[in-house]
């Protein structure tokens, strides 16, 4: 789209305290297919979004540092994580991907600040379905998915919390 079209959200963030989250390197394998596609100052799409983000958000920055106009970027690709959290230091990461995608704990602590902040880890397969997984089918039946669903929650948890260190 680009800047005239994002506009209008941008006036609807400042006016209503809101903020929106913009794809930027999505977690989906065929992502690549468009977004790592390089443009002509060699760039990849991805990138160039991510700039336009960081951009986009400079007025909206709150107490934290970060802005409310926000960036979806996969867990299943860590280089590029790690490479957009360096190019958008104040933008704020939905971070999809992690647990039934394959992105990894450390994958995730890529998209976080030193302080751990940065980011939302979105992990909504892995929690809905649990009581279907390899690790908690024993364990409980579909009519105890809310209990392992719990389980799971406190797993990634703990999982998480080792890699944040």
């Amino acid at each position: 789209m680009g800047t005239d079209c994002i506009k209008p959200f941008l006036e609807d963030c400042k006016k209503y305290n809101k903020g929106i989250f913009i794809l930027v390197k999505t977690s989906n394998p065929s992502s690549g297919e468009l977004q790592d596609l390089k443009l002509e100052n060699n760039k990849e799409v991805y990138m160039q979004v991510v700039e336009l983000v960081e951009k986009w958000g400079e007025e909206l920055r709150g107490n934290n540092g970060y802005s409310s106009i926000a960036a979806v970027v996969g867990a299943t690709y860590p280089e590029q994580l790690e490479q957009i959290r360096k190019a958008a230091p104040h933008t704020y990461f939905l971070i999809p991907g992690y647990g039934a995608q394959g992105g990894k704990a450390n994958d995730i602590a890529l998209g976080f600040d030193k302080n751990g902040l940065g980011g939302i880890v979105n992990a909504s397969r892995s929690l809905m379905c649990a009581y279907k997984s390899d690790r908690w089918k024993e364990q409980y039946t579909q009519q105890e998915y809310a209990k392992a669903t719990r389980a799971e929650a406190l797993r990634m948890r703990d999982e998480l919390l080792v890699s944040f260190g």
